[in-house]
């Protein structure tokens, strides 16, 4: 045990004297936490919008203050040709094509419908669908201000479902706090994986892990003295990120914080286990960080971060059964923003556990150390 002691006071001390990761350590939880919950909001904000108005008429006029007056949506009037409206949506000077066609108003008062045709720019396919989203809701509650107008509240009311939507979990629909887990478990996945892998390969490259194989130190001793730091660096820094995301962000935390660092502390050593086994493979730091990488990206698009794993075809949900990142994204969304308890979390508590041991003992045992 004095070994182990003695093993992980000499890593802290080689990691305070490590400038760059020290700059990692410690810089990149605000850039990350900071800026790069905004850079990931996917909340649609200063909408352009063209607006063609061919009929002119108090109906329409209605129509477009409604648009207006959103916060979302930078009207701009275009002239009668749709042609050259196209050109400004190919251009990227605006979004979306409100057009408005001549009789809107009288087709409206005569048969009590009239049509609208909407251009939405659908490059960015999520970025369209939003749009969509936001215009028909204008659009729905123009519908029924004006039967309430020119029907009365008794006849307009008689005709239609009044809907009443409640949010749970996210009531005001905050983009940033859905964002802020996930780019937390991107920050301790980095340190983990990406940083405790360096370390055990760096000590290959500068030659030191020769003087340590010829020393009486057991390899499980040398192990846990090198990975150990890095565990309770990274849990450190998710104690750090929860304070940040409460103080800037709001963040709501529902759940029992003991299980939230009960399931990262497994999780954890899922990723120095995958670290450890990554640094088996490879001499170099630079062949580590290309594996390293590789296996990071594709845990982090395939975990949900942005959209819902759910949504993905068959094969590739089943492909996440293999996906640690998958697992304790969807478990620390559950604890902060639903407050699951441990018993709503079995699984994946059952599950990153299996991962645990699994690549921990596999990864040791690739290990050679020659005595």
């Amino acid at each position: 045990m004095r070994t182990i002691r003695y093993l992980i006071q000499k890593e802290f001390l080689q990691i305070m004297r490590n400038r760059a990761m020290l700059r990692i350590i410690i810089l990149l939880p605000i850039v990350q936490l900071i800026v790069l919950v905004y850079a990931a909001n996917l909340d649609m904000k200063n909408i352009k919008m063209g607006v063609i108005d061919k009929d002119a008429s108090s109906a329409s006029m209605e129509l477009v203050s409604k648009f207006k007056g959103s916060p979302f949506y930078q009207l701009s009037f275009l002239d009668y040709s749709i042609e050259s409206a196209e050109n400004e949506i190919k251009t990227g000077k605006i979004d979306v094509i409100l057009n408005i066609p001549n009789g809107f108003e009288k087709d409206l008062r005569r048969e009590n419908k009239a049509d609208l045709q909407i251009l939405i720019n659908a490059v960015n396919g999520t970025s369209a669908g939003l749009i969509n989203s936001y215009t028909n809701s204008v659009i729905a509650e123009f519908n029924s201000s004006l039967r309430v107008q020119w029907l009365g509240p008794e006849a307009a009311n008689k005709q239609k479902l009044n809907i009443i939507s409640r949010y749970w979990y996210n009531r005001d629909l905050d983009y940033k706090i859905y964002m802020l887990p996930g780019i937390l478990i991107i920050l301790v996945t980095v340190i983990g994986m990406f940083l405790s892998g360096l370390n055990l390969v760096r000590e290959k490259e500068i030659g030191t892990i020769e003087q340590i194989n010829v020393t009486p130190i057991k390899k499980y001793q040398f192990l846990i003295g090198k990975l150990l730091p890095f565990w309770i660096i990274a849990l450190f820094e998710i104690a750090f990120g929860l304070i940040i995301g409460k103080l800037l962000f709001n963040l709501p935390m529902l759940g029992n914080l003991l299980t939230l660092f009960s399931l990262s502390a497994i999780y954890l050593f899922v990723v120095l286990g995958i670290g450890l086994f990554l640094s088996t493979l490879t001499n170099t730091q630079q062949q580590l960080m290309f594996l390293a990488y590789f296996f990071m990206l594709l845990f982090i698009l395939m975990g949900g971060i942005f959209t819902p794993a759910e949504n993905m075809p068959d094969w590739a949900q089943k492909v996440n059964y293999i996906n640690p990142f998958a697992y304790f994204m969807k478990a620390i969304r559950m604890i902060l923003l639903k407050g699951s308890s441990f018993k709503d979390l079995i699984f994946e508590f059952s599950a990153l556990s299996v991962y645990a041991i699994s690549i921990l003992s596999i990864a040791s045992l690739n290990y050679r150390k020659t005595n």
